[in-house]
């Protein structure tokens, strides 16, 4: 048996840009004191988090409904986590390269969050 024709959560491309940034982020706030960290740092990371997870949960429901409604959930973890990130450079708690790669990334997940929530509300017939 074939399983190339199926899809998998790591072919979700909004799933791999949001995974990949999440472990980017922290491996920069580990690196915090304390105080930033146990502030700011625990709802930027949980925010970057929640957002391929939420891909995730959606992607192992079984409805249309069901696996949009993660879907956008993931969508709303992802302006949670622009303003974290906007704080986060405004405290100076990013050096100005990890503030512009996490922003250049972070950029890219509201069209390829879009771009998956059309596919399964086209592609899904339940």
């Amino acid at each position: 048996m074939n399983n190339d024709k199926y899809l998998k959560l790591n072919d979700i491309d909004a799933y791999k840009t949001a995974f990949n940034l999440s472990n980017y982020v922290w491996n920069v706030v580990v690196s915090w004191e304390w105080f930033p960290k146990n502030t700011v740092g625990k709802q930027f990371v949980r925010s970057i988090d929640s957002i391929s997870a939420n891909i995730a949960e959606g992607f192992g429901r079984f409805g249309k409904k069901d696996k949009i409604k993660f879907y956008r959930y993931s969508m709303g973890s992802t302006k949670e986590f622009f303003d974290w990130n906007e704080k986060s450079k405004i405290r100076k708690l990013l050096k100005i390269e990890e503030y512009e790669y996490i922003f250049k990334e972070l950029d890219k997940l509201p069209k390829k969050l879009n771009s998956l929530i059309k596919f399964t509300n086209e592609k899904l017939t339940i």
